[in-house]
């Protein structure tokens, strides 16, 4: 469903090119200070604007329509709502019946027998993580004091080097096409002992959040999938000190399902952008053929470009939930 959470739960609603999409944070606990202000730093990561970014410019002033009083919030349940201005439906008419290939056009029609909306990708769009975005600021500020963020974007395309990723980026810019890239995050403060296992592990529940993330294909943490090549004695972290520091982090400060308090590292894979601007072919069932597609629109050339901070939020909302 459009829930997530137990102790710290999100319920989202609206779709790209309706009039406003929104969010409902329940189990925000009383007394944080907390203003449409704060919501600032962490929205401008996430805007368009850079190079390889959709042209498509929403404003993204977030409005609290309910829990806070005077500044702070007041245990009732949290509303926050973003407008949607920006939005050239037009541009999606086609879509309902020749589906974009890797798009929810197919899927979602099928699913809601053709009554959902096809605007933007409606309530499949990465507009929604706006919502995602607004969640991890309230979300951080829940955390115990000392736990702290950083996410990278590591690859772009397959390539590290910065000036060969810009050069990718206008490359397949020109050519109509687009890219995927890796992104990872990094909490550091986390006390040991969060998790619930078995079903509600930490590997769990982040990647859960993660994979809800438009565009997420894979998440590893620690040495991922690069631990299926190392042997044990590689692989083991050696607990050095009382406070359970290890001397390698092998494991991506993570055992048993459990926080050891070691840095939380998880990697994220994006796919490339589905929309891209170069012919394809695809399935029309209006005339019941393979027919050329053409995708107008903007969009961006690689969306983990602005999905950073949208993993980012994703980790602090799981590891709000999970906070004992």
């Amino acid at each position: 469903m459009n829930g997530y959470g137990h102790r710290f739960r999100l319920s989202v609603w609206g779709e790209s090119h309706g009039e406003e999409v929104g969010i409902i944070l329940d189990g925000v606990r009383e007394g944080i200070a907390l203003s449409e202000a704060d919501f600032e730093e962490d929205l401008a990561r996430r805007r368009s604007g850079a190079e390889g970014t959709t042209p498509r410019s929403e404003k993204d002033l977030p409005h609290i329509r309910s829990g806070v009083y005077r500044g702070f919030t007041t245990g009732a349940p949290l509303a926050i709502t973003f407008a949607n201005g920006d939005c050239r439906s037009r541009d999606y008419s086609e879509f309902r019946t020749r589906c974009r290939p890797s798009h929810a056009d197919w899927v979602a029609g099928e699913r809601f027998r053709g009554y959902n909306d096809p605007r933007g990708g409606g309530h499949f769009s990465g507009r929604l993580t706006v919502l995602l975005t607004a969640a991890g600021v309230v979300a951080k500020k829940m955390l115990p004091e000392g736990i702290s963020f950083h996410t990278t974007i590591d690859g772009i395309g397959g390539e590290c080097d910065p000036q060969k990723q810009q050069e990718l980026l206008r490359e397949c810019l020109r050519e109509g096409d687009s890219l995927g890239g890796v992104i990872t995050c990094r909490a550091e403060g986390i006390p040991a002992g969060w998790g619930e296992p078995f079903f509600d592990s930490v590997e769990s529940v982040v990647a859960h959040l993660l994979f809800s993330i438009p565009g997420v294909k894979g998440v590893e943490f620690g040495d991922g999938f690069a631990a299926a090549r190392m042997r044990g004695s590689e692989h083991n972290d050696p607990i050095v000190d009382a406070s359970g520091r290890t001397a390698t982090n092998h494991a991506g400060g993570i055992v048993g399902g459990l926080t050891n308090s070691n840095p939380l590292v998880v990697r994220v894979g994006v796919k490339p952008t589905a929309s891209i601007a170069r012919e394809q072919m695809t399935f029309d069932k209006a005339t019941n053929r393979i027919e050329p597609l053409r995708i107008g629109g903007r969009h961006d050339v690689c969306i983990a470009l602005r999905a950073a901070v949208v993993v980012e939020a994703a980790v602090a909302v799981a590891l709000a939930d999970l906070q004992r």
